[in-house]
């Protein structure tokens, strides 16, 4: 098994035909760099369709296995990243699928289901002032960057977007803690720039208020 790289080094960035080049070749120095370069996003990517960091870490290594052992058929119709994205995507959606067979039926949520993101007592209504408006506005959050540093809210914030639907969670993943623009995660996910938009701006609202809570009682 692979051991968890330590600290991710910052090596300077081959171009995808030397890469695949690379490791076809069994390039070890390759494929550390690219593992250690890797590993943290494929981490949180997979740690949101599981329950538990173990078995996130079980995905990854069995997607690096794939990625070895399937160099080989990498035809480059997409790019290197993306090929390796999807394994990583299928293994993780392969394992939540073996983890909501052990739970009852009644426990499971529809995945996505087409409902407001914000819910819609906090909007005035149509007899009101301002109909559409805010009636309840969100808080605003003082010194995120301060509370989001403390082991509890990163706690709750990993609870948070383990409620969110499955599309909305791995775009928020991918644009707001990986940091990917939006071309490369419409690129890897096969998103229209439109729908892409939709799902990450319904993905922040229900994150926001499911934190929101949290936070305003932190402020009191």
């Amino acid at each position: 098994m692979l051991a968890e790289p330590a600290v991710a080094s910052a090596p300077a960035r081959a171009s995808d035909e030397q890469l695949v080049a690379a490791l076809r070749d069994g390039d070890e120095r390759t494929f550390r760099e690219l593992y250690e370069r890797s590993y943290p996003m494929m981490k949180r990517v997979a740690r949101g369709y599981v329950a538990s960091d173990a078995v996130a870490e079980e995905i990854v290594q069995d997607t690096w296995m794939a990625i070895v052992t399937g160099i080989e058929r990498f035809e480059g119709r997409s790019a290197l990243g993306t090929w390796m994205f999807s394994i990583l995507t299928n293994k993780a959606k392969t394992h939540s699928a073996r983890e909501r067979r052990a739970l009852p039926f009644s426990s499971l949520a529809p995945a996505d289901v087409e409902e407001p993101a914000v819910d819609c007592d906090r909007f005035q209504k149509d007899d009101e002032a301002w109909p559409g408006h805010w009636a309840t506005p969100p808080r605003p959050w003082q010194k995120p960057e301060r509370r989001l540093l403390s082991l509890e809210a990163r706690d709750r914030l990993k609870e948070a977007l383990a409620q969110l639907p499955e599309r909305q969670r791995l775009i928020v993943v991918l644009r707001d803690v990986e940091g990917l623009p939006a071309e490369e995660v419409c690129d890897r996910l096969e998103l229209s720039q439109e729908n892409q938009r939709v799902l990450l701006h319904r993905g922040r609202s229900r994150l926001r208020a499911l934190l929101e809570a949290y936070l305003d009682g932190a402020d009191a």
